[in-house]
């Protein structure tokens, strides 16, 4: 006698009715944006633009938001990777060091933390400590890069400390509060927004292209 068919049990699938939001989300951030990392101009404006930026600045908005998802869905310990990261790449643009094609790294830097969300949800077994060392790679390198963009434009003076006390205030207001907020909401949850994440962060990379 033949088994019964069984319904393969995967709550967590995203339904593709689902997507629509997500594209147009999407599709928002780059017309909001203009162009890949186009607020690092604001750098060195003291504090209040420090703080702002992270709220204002859609690549630097959306990469604190997926290190949030990432440390929802993998571990916490990764918020303290993208401090570290973020802190070297400050000081290494600060001393002049830079990245050939940086700002579309740093565009399709939001693309790859979405990507450890996605690998998280649809790979439960390769948990925090299989995986976290890849994983914190990852988030602090995207941090690096963002933050090194600002380490060259940042002025060596009182605003431009200022400046660095603002944005890190932010960031870490952003990043921890999606990580408080996902973390006790349902795993889809953090699959929605890291596939908007990864949708926006490739459009932010062509954005000049198509521009």
């Amino acid at each position: 006698m033949n088994a019964p068919l069984r319904k393969s049990a995967r709550p967590n699938r995203l339904p593709l009715r689902g997507l629509a939001p997500l594209v147009a989300i999407a599709a928002l951030a780059v017309v909001v944006s203009g162009q890949p990392a186009a607020a690092h101009g604001i750098s060195g404006g003291g504090l209040g633009s420090g703080f702002l930026h992270p709220l204002l600045g859609s690549d630097h908005l959306l990469l604190l938001l997926g290190v949030g998802a990432a440390a929802a869905s993998l571990s916490a310990q990764l918020l303290l990777w993208g401090l570290a990261g973020a802190l070297a790449g400050g000081v290494y643009g600060a001393l002049g060091g830079g990245l050939p094609a940086a700002e579309l790294l740093a565009a399709l830097a939001i693309s790859a933390v979405a990507a450890l969300v996605l690998r998280s949800q649809n790979s439960p077994s390769t948990g925090a400590n299989a995986g976290l060392g890849l994983a914190g790679s990852v988030i602090a390198t995207a941090m690096a890069i963002h933050a090194m963009l600002h380490g060259q434009e940042v002025p060596a003076d009182i605003g431009g400390s200022s400046w660095w006390l603002g944005a890190l205030a932010a960031s870490t207001l952003v990043a921890g509060g999606s990580y408080l907020v996902l973390r006790q909401r349902a795993a889809i949850w953090s699959q929605r927004l890291a596939l908007g994440l990864a949708l926006a962060g490739g459009l932010l990379a062509i954005a000049p292209v198509l521009g």
